[in-house]
This record gives structure tokens, sequence and C-alpha cells, in this order.
């Protein structure tokens, strides 16, 4: 099982790393999701994620792209999957785990630190789960 530390980590290459590690076999947890960074333009950041939660369907009811930081960062590592609704991607799937704090289990265990120098733009990802449409 690794343990992975989401502070201060970039989301794309926090995602691409548990991807290829659950394809391996690992079991995957990821602590501090709402502290994992995105690098980019705030505004740029924002108006994808806006778009991607407005595509409903005239007849679907209910948000179909969640605001909670640990499915955000679940739905980044599910599309570096290679189908994840069957096969191999569909096991490794299911065996990523996400939480938004450090749960007790976890608190005493080492952990693997992901975190690099941002020298650009960055937002992290609860300020993106509290934006309001």
């Amino acid at each position: 099982m690794k343990i992975i530390e989401g502070q201060d980590a970039v989301l794309g290459r926090l995602a691409s790393y548990a991807a290829k590690e659950a394809l391996k076999g690992e079991e995957i947890v990821i602590l501090n999701c709402k502290k994992i960074a995105i690098t980019g333009d705030k505004k740029n950041i924002k108006e994808s994620f806006e778009a991607k939660r407005k595509r409903v369907g005239s007849t679907q009811k209910g948000p179909k792209v969640s605001r909670t930081s640990e499915k955000i960062v679940k739905t980044a590592i599910r599309g570096m999957l290679p189908n994840y609704r069957k096969g191999r991607g569909k096991i490794a799937f299911k065996r990523i785990k996400c939480y938004s704090g450090v749960p007790k289990e976890y608190e005493e265990s080492k952990k693997i630190i992901l975190e690099q120098k941002i020298n650009g733009k960055k937002i992290n990802i609860e300020k993106i789960s509290k934006w309001q449409k």
C-alpha cells in the first residue's frame, strides 16, 4: 500500500503516478486532497470547471460533476486509466482511495511526498470546490 501526501502536489503529476501504481497492482491512498494544486491561470481553470459542470442534458437531473475535492482528484486519476469501465482499468480504479483530510489509521504511517516547487500560477482544489455557478 502506498500512501501519498497531497499537500502542495501538482494534480496532473500526482494523478499519473497514482494511475501507474494502481495498474501495477498497488493499493493507493491519497491524503489532503483539498490542498493539491492545479497549475495554470485561475481564470482558465475556472472556465473549464464551470463548462464541465454545465454539461448536463435536458432529461438528466442533478450535478454530474462533483464539487468535492476527493472526487475531483479521483476523476483526474480516472482519466489516466486505460478503460475505467471494464477490465484492468476498472480493477485499478477500485484500488484508489482519496481523503480530504488525514484519517486516524493513516496518521502514523509513512507517506510519499510528491511536492514540487511551483514557480508560476497555481490554485488549490479547495478553492475550486467552493466556486458557485
